[in-house]
């Protein structure tokens, strides 16, 4: 998902590491798990804000889902 933009190696770091911490919250241990996609993408949005603190980010894109 992150070849489609342009993201600084600061961005990609983030959603990287908000991603792994909203899947661990969630349990979600495989990757090929189509609410995978939806994990990313919430984080991709919500990171594009500005955000700097993963967990923040983590948390956001957990809670938008629902889950």
């Amino acid at each position: 998902m992150l070849k489609t933009g342009e993201y600084t190696p600061e961005q990609i770091e983030l959603f990287n590491r908000a991603f792994s911490l909203a899947l661990h919250s969630m349990g979600l241990v495989d990757r090929n798990d189509p609410l995978c996609e939806i994990v990313a993408r919430k984080v991709i949005e919500i990171g594009k804000t500005g955000a700097l603190d993963a967990k923040g980010v983590a948390e956001a894109a957990v809670a938008s889902i629902g889950l």
